[in-house]
């Protein structure tokens, strides 16, 4: 017997994108796609394929059972988030590929201002402060519709990647000054401070 899907929309802390969660499981646990274009997603995804197809779609980010989608400026939510909604669910329903292949983790750099991937040495504590991410911070991320990962660790500096609604959210810097600082500075005193990648 099929089970009905159901999908519903939940605001996000970042105004430009919105979650929109199913009873159902899209991708494995842990795992995270995100895509900021249709040509991002050609041959990965094709619900994002799709979905980039749409006008106002900006940006799609897929993680365990919900897609965050990040609109263009000139439309409100009101007018989209309707079809943004039945448009997923019957996706889901019809059960059609949401994602044929991980895109490769490191993605080129599409543009020449774009500064250099830093490749960080392993250390010490790497595994710690992954744990501590994946145990406090990641399921708070994943309910605002985003995901973090972590980058490296280096002179007393954690960095970490915001993917998802957390990516230019006016509230990211916050949460991660604010919490996941506090959080790993105290349960590691060599935590000096963490720093977003990509902010």
């Amino acid at each position: 017997m099929q089970v009905p899907v159901t999908v519903y929309s939940e605001m996000t802390p970042n105004p430009s994108t919105m979650k929109f969660v199913a009873n159902k499981y899209l991708l494995g646990t842990g795992d995270s796609v995100e895509f900021n274009s249709l040509e991002e997603a050609k041959g990965y995804s094709p619900l994002a394929e799709e979905l980039f197809r749409l006008p106002f779609v900006n940006g799609v980010f897929i993680a365990s059972n919900f897609v965050t989608i990040t609109k263009t400026d000139n439309l409100s939510w009101d007018f989209i988030t309707m079809e943004l909604r039945e448009f997923v669910k019957n996706w889901i329903a019809d059960g059609k590929d949401v994602l044929i292949q991980m895109p490769p983790k490191i993605a080129a750099p599409t543009s020449n201002e774009q500064k250099p991937v830093k490749v960080f040495e392993p250390s010490e504590y790497d595994q710690a402060i992954r744990d501590l991410l994946d145990e406090y911070v990641a399921p708070a991320v994943a309910n605002d519709g985003g995901a973090i990962e972590f980058r490296g660790f280096e002179d007393g500096i954690v960095t970490v990647l915001l993917r998802g609604s957390c990516a230019g959210c006016p509230s990211s810097t916050a949460t991660l000054k604010g919490g996941i600082e506090n959080l790993l500075k105290q349960y590691l005193p060599e935590v000096k401070a963490v720093v977003a990648e990509n902010e």
